[in-house]
This record gives C-alpha cells, sequence and structure tokens, in this order.
C-alpha cells in the first residue's frame, strides 16, 4: 500500500471552451460508445433491410401492377376479335336464310326481315343487300336503296373472299343516319356474298357494324381497371393509327416501343408518350378466333406511371417508420445493455481518477464477474509500482541527455567552425586563382563567379549568381547547342570535353566576342553534382598567332612567284632551249632544278598547312567515281614510279561512289602513293586498293618497303616529321604531307591509320563515311 508519498501522477490541462462539446462526449464512457454505436448500428440495419425489403416489393409490385394491364390488353384483344368473329358468323347465318336474300320475296318483306335483325343486335347501323352489278336491292330503314355501291371497299372485298374491313368513316352513310352526336361516326364493314353457285354469287349481303360497338369494350375494360386510377384503353390499327383512344390521340399515328413489342407477344413496359408524361403500358396484339385471323389491331392499357407506382411508394414509407421504430427501440435496449456492461469499468474509472488526484488508495482487485476487468485492476497495481522506478529512472535519465547534449552541442560548434575555416579557404583560393573560375549545376545557372570573371566578362558577382550561364558568356548563335548540351548531359560520353583544355568564342557583358580556353570538370559531392571551369583568355595569343599566319602566307606567296620562275628557266636550261650543255654544268642545273622543285613544294605545303590552320580551306563535297579517282591518282604518279622501277597495282569495286572533294582527296592519295613509292626498292609493287564497307568506302595504299621505325611511330602524323632525315635528304621531302593527308581526311568526317613492320612494308588506310557533311564546307 502507498500513502500520501506516493508517485504524483502529473495533471492535465483543463479543455478551453471550444472543446466543450468534445469533452462531453469524450467524458461519457464507454457505455454512451456502446450505446451509440448499439443505435448507429441498429439504424445501418434498418435501412438495409428497409431498402432490400422496398425494392424487392417494389419490384413485385411493380411487376403485377404490369401484368394485370398486360392481361386487361390481352383480355380487350380477345373480346374484340370474338366479337368480329361472332359478326362473320352471324352475316354467314344471314346469307343463308330465305327470308333475308331471296328474290321470291317481296323487297318490302326482305326489308323487314332484316329491320327485325337489326333490333336484335343494335350496333348494327346498317343492313342491306345488293345485286352483282352493286345496286343495292333492300336494306334497313330503305337507306341507299338503288344507290350503285359498286365502289365501295365493302362490296368489292366481299368478291374477292374479304369479308371483314378495317374501321373507316362512312360519309354517305353517316348522312342517312340521325344526327345525335357530335363526333364523326366510324364503322367496321361485314360482307359476304349469297345464292348462286360457286365463282357466281346473285349477290352480296352486306352490313355497317357501328365503332360504337368497340368503345363499349373499352369502357368495360375501363370499368374493370377503376381501381387502377385512370386506366385507358387504346385500340391501334395494323398501321399504327389511333382507332379507339382519348379524343387528342384519335386518328394519330403512334411510333411507340409497345407496338413494337406487341408483335413478339402480350407484356408490358414503362414508356414516354410524346408530351403526355410516362405511362405503364400493357400491350397485346389480336390473333383472331378460331377462323377469324383477326385484323392486327394493338389494344394499349395505359396508366398513368404516378398513379401506377402510388402503392411502391407506400411500401416503402411503412418500411422507412416501421425501421425507424425499431431503431430506437434498440438504441434504448443497447444503452440500457452498455450501461451494465460497463458498470465496473466506471467503477475502475473513478478508482484511476483518485490516484490521479493523489488520494491515499490501493486498488483492490475485486471481482468483477469479468476477467478483463480483473485483469486490468491487477495491471493498474502493477503500474503505480512501475511508475515510481520509471519516475526515477526518467530523472536520471534527463540528467544524462542533458549532458550529452552539451558535449554534441559542442562538437557541432567545432564543426561549423571548421566548415566555415574549409570555405573561407576556398573562397581565398578561388579569388586569387590566375584564371577566371565558374561554377554552373547541372541546369546551367551560375553557382560562382570569382573576381577574374567579373574583369573577364563584366558582370558583378552578385548579378550573375543563379542566372543562365549561356544568356551571359556564351554568344547568341552557340547558345542552343550549349542548352542541349546541358539537357542531354548524362545520356552521352561526357570524357569528350571533361577534363581536358577547349578553345570556344565567348562574349562579355558589352557584347564582345573574344576567345578562351577553358578547362571544365565534374564536382560531386554527397548531395548534388556541378561543372568547375577555369577560364584562360587569349586573345592575345590568338593576335599573334594571327599575325604569324600572316606572315607565312605573305612569304610563302612572295617565294612562290620567283621559285616559279626559277623553276621554269631551269627546266627550259635543262631541256637544251639554251644550247648543248656540258656535263659539269647540266649537273650543277640539275642540282639546282632538284633543289627549286623541292623548295616549291615546301612552300606549298607550308601554304595548305595555314590554310588549315587559318580555317580558310574549303571543301567541295560531290558524289564521284572512285574508280576513275583512283586512275587519275595513279596516272599522275606513273613517271615518277617509272623513274623508280616501281609497279602501280589499281584494284577498285567497279560502280564504286562517294561524296568528296576530288582535288583534296587525289592530293592525299597522291601524297601516300609518292611516299610509298619513295620507299619501295626497285622492282617492288605499290598497291592502290578501294572497297565498300558497311559505314562508307575504304581507301588502302600498301608497299613492300622498309616500313617505319618504332621509334617513328608515334610522330607520323606530325608537322615535319622524318623517319630519317638521311632519307629526307636522299628522297626529298618537307615532312608536312601526312600532316595535310590526315587533315584533309579529317575535314570529309573519315579517319586515316597504318600498319607497318619494319623491313616488310607499310599500309595507309583511309575510312570514308557514305555521307560526310553535305555543302561547302570551310575549315
Amino acid at each position: 500500500m502507498y500513502g500520501a508519498h506516493a508517485f504524483p501522477i502529473p495533471q492535465s490541462e483543463p479543455p478551453p471552451d471550444a472543446m466543450k462539446i468534445k469533452k462531453y462526449l469524450y467524458d461519457r464512457g464507454v457505455g454512451a460508445s456502446l450505446a451509440l454505436a448499439f443505435s448507429l448500428l441498429s439504424v445501418l440495419l434498418t435501412v438495409v433491410f428497409g431498402e432490400l425489403v422496398g425494392v424487392a416489393a417494389t419490384e413485385q409490385v411493380k411487376a403485377s401492377i404490369g401484368n394485370g394491364l398486360a392481361e386487361l390488353a390481352v383480355h380487350t384483344a380477345d373480346k374484340l376479335d370474338r366479337g368480329m368473329f361472332e359478326r362473320h358468323r352471324e352475316m354467314r347465318l344471314m346469307s343463308e336464310r330465305e327470308a333475308l336474300v331471296s328474290p321470291a320475296r317481296s323487297p318490302a318483306s326482305r326489308r323487314r326481315a332484316l329491320e327485325s335483325l337489326q333490333r336484335t343486335y343494335p350496333y348494327y347501323a346498317w343492313i342491306g343487300t345488293a345485286a352483282t352489278d352493286g345496286t343495292v336491292q333492300t336494306a334497313t330503314g330503305g337507306m341507299l336503296e338503288g344507290v350503285d355501291v359498286s365502289a365501295r371497299p365493302w362490296f368489292g372485298n366481299a368478291l374477292r373472299g374479304v369479308h371483314l374491313g378495317d374501321v373507316r368513316e362512312a360519309s354517305l352513310l353517316a348522312r342517312l343516319l340521325p344526327a345525335d352526336r357530335a363526333e364523326p361516326r366510324r364503322f367496321v364493314d361485314v360482307a359476304i356474298p349469297y345464292g348462286g353457285s360457286p365463282g357466281a354469287p346473285a349477290g352480296v349481303l352486306g352490313a355497317q357494324l357501328s365503332w360504337d360497338w368497340a368503345a363499349d369494350i373499352a369502357r368495360s375494360v375501363n370499368h374493370d381497371g377503376a381501381a387502377r386510377k385512370r386506366v385507358e384503353a387504346i385500340i391501334v390499327s395494323r398501321g399504327g393509327e389511333v382507332l379507339l383512344g382519348p379524343p387528342e390521340w384519335q386518328g394519330r399515328t403512334l411510333g411507340l416501343a409497345s407496338l413494337a413489342a406487341a408483335r413478339a407477344g402480350p407484356g408490358f413496359l414503362l414508356e414516354r408518350w410524346p408530351g403526355d408524361g410516362s405511362y405503364l403500358v400493357g400491350y397485346a396484339r389480336g390473333a383472331g378466333h378460331q377462323s377469324f385471323a383477326g385484323l392486327g389491331w394493338t389494344v394499349l392499357v395505359r396508366q398513368n406511371a404516378e398513379d401506377a407506382y402510388r402503392p411502391v411508394r407506400l411500401i416503402k414509407r411503412q418500411v422507412l417508420w416501421a425501421g425507424i421504430g425499431m431503431a430506437l427501440l434498440f438504441s434504448l435496449l443497447g444503452l440500457l445493455a452498455a450501461r451494465r456492461i460497463t458498470s465496473p469499468l466506471s467503477a475502475l474509472t473513478r478508482a484511476a481518477r483518485r490516484i490521479q488526484d493523489q488520494d491515499e488508495i490501493r486498488l483492490l482487485p475485486e471481482r468483477a464477474g469479468y476477467y478483463e476487468v480483473d485483469v486490468l485492476t491487477d495491471a493498474f497495481n502493477s503500474l503505480i509500482v512501475d511508475l515510481r522506478h520509471k519516475g526515477e529512472a526518467l530523472n536520471e535519465l534527463n540528467q544524462s541527455l542533458e549532458r550529452r547534449v552539451a558535449e554534441r552541442t559542442g562538437e557541432l560548434e567545432r564543426a561549423v567552425q571548421l566548415i566555415r575555416t574549409n570555405e573561407n579557404r576556398i573562397e581565398t583560393i578561388i579569388q586569387s586563382a590566375p584564371d577566371a573560375y565558374i561554377a554552373v549545376d547541372l541546369e546551367g545557372r551560375v553557382l560562382e563567379w570569382n573576381r577574374l570573371a567579373e574583369q573577364m566578362f563584366g558582370w558583378r558577382r552578385r548579378d550573375a549568381l543563379a542566372c543562365a550561364l549561356d544568356e551571359l558568356i556564351v554568344p547568341e548563335r552557340h547558345r542552343a547547342i550549349f542548352r542541349d548540351g546541358i539537357a542531354n548531359f548524362g545520356t552521352f560520353d561526357a570524357a569528350g570535353f571533361l577534363n581536358r583544355r577547349m578553345e570556344c568564342q565567348v562574349v562579355n557583358r558589352a557584347g564582345d566576342e573574344f576567345p578562351i580556353e577553358v578547362t571544365i570538370a565534374l564536382a560531386v559531392t554527397d548531395d548534388s553534382h556541378f561543372f568547375s571551369a577555369f577560364l584562360h583568355d587569349i586573345s592575345e595569343r590568338k593576335e599573334i598567332e594571327r599575325m604569324k599566319s600572316e606572315f607565312v602566307s605573305t612569304v610563302s606567296h612572295e617565294l612562290r612567284t620567283p621559285l616559279t620562275s626559277i623553276y621554269a628557266s631551269l627546266s627550259m636550261l635543262i631541256d637544251g632551249i639554251g644550247g648543248e650543255l656540258n656535263k659539269d654544268t647540266a649537273t650543277l642545273l640539275g642540282v639546282a632544278h632538284s633543289s627549286c622543285e623541292r623548295l616549291t613544294r615546301l612552300v606549298s605545303d607550308v601554304l595548305d598547312v595555314e590554310k588549315i590552320n587559318s580555317g580558310h580551306m574549303e571543301l567541295h563535297l560531290l558524289e564521284q567515281s572512285v574508280p576513275t579517282l583512283l586512275e587519275t591518282a595513279a596516272e599522275a604518279m606513273q613517271g615518277f614510279a617509272g623513274q623508280r622501277a616501281v609497279r602501280l597495282a589499281v584494284t577498285c569495286e567497279p560502280g564504286l561512289r562517294a561524296t568528296l572533294d576530288r582535288d583534296r582527296m587525289i592530293q592525299v592519295i597522291t601524297n601516300l602513293l609518292s611516299n610509298a613509292v619513295k620507299f619501295s626498292p626497285a622492282g617492288a609493287t605499290v598497291r592502290l586498293d578501294a572497297l565498300a564497307t558497311a559505314d562508307g568506302v575504304r581507301v588502302s595504299v600498301g608497299d613492300d618497303g622498309s616500313g617505319i621505325p618504332d621509334s617513328f611511330l608515334d610522330s607520323v602524323f606530325e608537322k615535319f616529321a622524318q623517319a630519317d632525315s638521311s632519307d629526307s635528304r636522299r628522297l626529298g621531302g618537307t615532312g608536312l604531307g601526312l600532316s595535310i593527308c590526315k587533315s584533309l581526311v579529317e575535314q570529309h568526317g573519315g579517319t586515316i591509320t597504318f600498319v607497318t613492320a619494319v623491313g616488310e612494308g607499310t599500309t595507309f588506310t583511309i575510312d570514308l563515311p557514305a555521307r560526310p557533311p553535305a555543302g561547302n564546307w570551310q575549315v
């Protein structure tokens, strides 16, 4: 047991005013929650059950009402068919009575017999007999006697074997009958031939059956369906015309779904009538009776949908109120049950509140009859003991945690100071760098901009940060390429421009464009990547190179003119134009001619190198015949090869074509052939081959000469590079030919390689693409 010094439990703060309702609901406890749950569950079950019952009852009532209407339609159609059958049978019987049709009887006697028959069935508006020429002989009331009715449908139909006609207005007969009604009279024709022999009757017995007969049948349907409220019977002809129905529909042609459905058999459906609302319609089509095939009439029995489904709504309302009553009853029962079930918990709650208020109390293990409540009571006793030990441990832990927080805070301050020191060191290095420094993120926005960058481009650091680099220093014509490169970085091999010096054009804030050398590296941190670039202005160096190029070009052009004259003069002297030369003079002139020729080649090669370096060499790319190209190059070298006693062998696939600059490619091939001839022994063969590859055309020049020494392999294509200076003096050459060949081939978009072995020979291979960059190149 614990006294007044039991471990204190923190007091809860009183709730604000805005939480009063929530506190009230919360304080209701488990009992109120269970009661609310029972109530909600009862309401839910009632609603679901009521809805299910309502749906089932609705469908049954709807089907019952619809089937009742369909049954009325079937009975009405059957009455119509039976009535027509009876009239047809009566007419047949009348046609066999001598008192009615015998010519031996007087017309007055036959008239009385017809009128007697008319009185027995008042729906016969007119009965009469007509001769085979159509003249009415006798008739009830003497109407139409002597009138020619041969043009009337019923007379012609009777002679053709059709004894029943459809509903129509008989205007001639209507004028003779009493005018006791506002609407026009309508009749059904019944006619049958009589007397004579088969195929040649003595006359026709005809009757006009008043349409009031069908109206009486319809009224009987309405009377039978009075309990259904506003049930209407509508008779529709085979063609869809309303024969009998509401006045506004009389004579109209309908195109309803129920008429189409009636062809398949009786039934019912809910449909909307044009301008008249929705109706539940039972339908049936006349099928005749015994030997009478019927006239194809359709009977529609309709009832307003609002009236038809009123019982359904009544059932739903009854189910709903019954459900509400059951929900209230179950809610009350649930509240009583919840209070009884939760009474032990309420007692346990009161004890817990006393502990919270620090009263001197010990929870005894009362036996409430619920296993869970007993376990909870024991747990409360154990919890009080544990709270004291946990409180002491928590105090000790708080003190330890405060010491560790103080230690970590000190370490963090030292780490922050170290980071600041490193940042200052890096900032000092960047600002004191001999070149401009720019850092750019992977979206092309400036992250860093040092002092030399400010001087080089004119943009202050605060203005440049976070701006797009291409808008600051990239010329307008190159910005799209720059943006594509930034956007596609990572989708291609970045080794092509990272960590090597490149030359490019930039623009400063004033719009002046100048060249720079730039080295770009990719810096990687734990959470980001960015480009680090050092930029060096090479405007002065480029100007010096331009002046040097102009000097070389000028000197080369100034040398070429006199050299050409000297070379031509020496050639004419050697050819004897100035007279016969003695041996010593001829030898000296030969040496001078060779030296002049070599010097001319040197000047030409220097000019070509200068054009390539300055970007003034133009390549005119056109589709060429490769066999013709090779033959031209071989013919140009044939004389030189003959002097060296070397044979040229040309092999090429017929019809092979490539897009290239003809003159420059001949220059490349003749240069390679010249080298091959120079270094081939007398009697050797130099091979010139060409074939098609998957990517374009391959041209190779091979010889069986001395090969290239291993020490010279890395400098074969360098300017003024020669394997052996003694060979150069003996064989001639400037050391620029292979360098020029490499530049020209690469400007074609191709590559030039070689394979060599000392003492076995060398083969140079040129691979040209099928379609190099089109147009007029300048390199």
